[in-house]
């Protein structure tokens, strides 16, 4: 899903998402390889694996 999509479902700012997927101060990224990627210049893509792993069950319950 989209970081949009992520922050929605989740209650989190779509930035905090994307930090999480590029590492921010210095620091590494904290999703894996297999949670994130990159699909163009300005969309990150993350599994719902890596969310729930750092972020818990979503909010939506969907």
């Amino acid at each position: 899903m989209t970081t949009a999509e992520a922050a929605q479902r989740w209650g989190l700012s779509e930035v905090t998402i994307k930090k999480a997927c590029s590492g921010q101060k210095g620091y590494p990224p904290r999703f894996t390889e297999d949670e994130c990627r990159r699909s163009g210049p300005r969309v990150w893509l993350v599994t719902r694996q890596g969310m729930e792993r750092l972020y818990g069950e979503e909010l939506t319950g969907k």
